[in-house]
């Protein structure tokens, strides 16, 4: 059995737009992940780039159940001994908007330099503007 290799030029690429205000977290993260990978597309091969471009909006109206706005933490080392910031979720949504939605994202991409290739292909906003209005994407409901 041969592996196969399809082309980049052969491959369409188009752009969606997901608007997350209210949706959960998870949910909208998982059908952006699955996109960005190609999982959607009859042609996916795990080895290879060939998915979409997703566009997210209104990353800071993004809705968490239950009290996870309190108790889920956020971790990050700064190298250092005894370095490591903890944050929890209110906190990190009011200074960075977006990083719950791109960790979330990242953490569902295959991890290695393919994975940090298709995290690129996500892109995250906290308002409603995105300069990603000529490619003409379409609007995806989750």
């Amino acid at each position: 059995m041969k592996t196969v290799f399809v082309k980049p030029a052969l491959v369409e690429r188009k752009w969606f737009v997901i608007d997350a205000e209210g949706k959960v977290l998870g949910r909208v993260a998982a059908k952006a992940a699955s996109i960005v990978r190609g999982k959607t597309k009859p042609i996916f091969a795990p080895h290879q780039e060939m998915g979409d471009y997703v566009v997210i909006i209104n990353a800071e109206k993004i809705a968490v159940s239950g009290r996870k706005t309190q108790q889920k933490m956020y971790y990050r080392h700064s190298g250092y001994a005894g370095g490591l910031k903890t944050q929890n979720f209110e906190k990190l949504i009011a200074r960075h908007p977006t990083q719950p939605l791109e960790n979330a994202i990242k953490g569902m991409l295959p991890k290695g330099p393919l994975g940090r290739k298709l995290a690129k292909n996500a892109k995250v906003y906290a308002g409603a503007a995105h300069p990603h209005a000529g490619q003409n994407p379409t609007a995806i409901d989750v």
